[in-house]
């Protein structure tokens, strides 16, 4: 149908995706949709909750890494900002911890990219209607992997010491002791079975704890 002849209340999409030619991609696909109109475009995190408050979207549909700010972040700020703007989910990696930090957060569903746009249509729909929609297969394995073992601190250490940052770099971003921040990787590492932090970060990424 074209673009001048659509229903007078179409939904109003806004698309945070940071691969220029895959957002650009899915707005066309969205915009197919008579009663679907992609109002904004963003392509970093740091960006969506101003884009949500200006275009006022009935619906955020959000990647989980991207620049700056990340999705499930987001999701959380436009929950405080924007409290009418349902979240959806849509990402590459369906990871049983995203989906649980998904939930938390406040998004009302929760879809991996290789399914069709016709079943992205109508999730969106259905997520205006108070409905909850989630990947069955990733529901399944967040059931059956419980929930992440690592504290809100434990995370913020694991976060913080990538790119080689030594103990007394994380003690300085966190304003911890270095005694502690040796602590809090010591348990990070146990809780993830694996010999160093390096492994400890790339596993809790792997599950979605970070």
């Amino acid at each position: 149908m074209p673009r001048d002849h659509r229903p007078v209340k179409c939904v109003r999409v806004l698309l945070a995706e940071d691969q220029g030619m895959m957002r650009g991609a899915l707005a066309l696909l969205l915009g197919m949709e008579e009663d679907l109109e992609v109002v904004a475009q963003v392509g970093s995190g740091d960006a969506i909750v101003d884009a949500a408050l200006l275009h006022r979207p009935d619906v955020a549909l959000l990647d989980i890494e991207l620049p700056g700010m990340s999705g499930l972040d987001a999701a959380a700020e436009l929950r405080r900002q924007a409290p009418d703007c349902h979240v959806l989910i849509l990402t590459t990696f369906g990871r049983p911890g995203y989906l649980r930090r998904a939930m938390e957060a406040g998004a009302a569903g929760f879809l991996v990219k290789d399914g069709p746009v016709e079943e992205l249509a109508e999730a969106i729909r259905r997520v205006l209607t108070g409905e909850r929609v989630i990947d069955p297969a990733l529901a399944a394995a967040a059931l059956s992997a419980g929930p992440s073992p690592l504290t809100a601190r434990e995370c913020d250490v694991l976060k913080a010491s990538v790119d080689g940052a030594t103990v007394a770099d994380i003690a300085g971003r966190l304003h911890l002791s270095e005694s502690t921040v040796r602590n809090y990787l010591s348990s990070a590492i146990g809780k993830t079975g694996t010999r160093n932090r390096m492994e400890a970060t790339r596993e809790a990424r792997q599950q979605g704890w970070l």
